[in-house]
């Protein structure tokens, strides 16, 4: 089974879960359902799955952050020194450091 994604002329392509199986030597497809109403991530996990893989419900819930390094003080400083006009005395041009 697998997911094919169809163009249509003047309409959204359709999205339909098909199987493909051999007759008299040819190769051959069989619509088994019409997924053309399923949001986009639904159908991506779908064919994650029929691959062989695992989908996850979300992104968050696959990760633990473990450590957040703060940085708005530095932006908040850098900002008030652009605005009064001294950031040229940190640095003779902008760069990352």
């Amino acid at each position: 089974m697998h997911v094919e994604r169809v163009p249509n002329r003047n309409s959204p392509p359709a999205v339909l879960l098909r199987q493909s199986y051999r007759e008299d030597g040819k190769v051959r497809k069989r619509t088994l359902a019409n997924l053309s109403q399923l949001p986009d991530d639904a159908i991506e996990g779908l064919r994650v799955l029929l691959k062989g893989g695992t989908a996850i419900s979300s992104l968050e819930s696959a990760f633990d952050i473990q450590r957040s390094l703060s940085h708005g003080h530095v932006v908040a400083v850098s900002g008030t020194l652009k605005n009064i006009g001294l950031q040229s005395l940190m640095c003779d041009r902008d760069c990352r450091q």
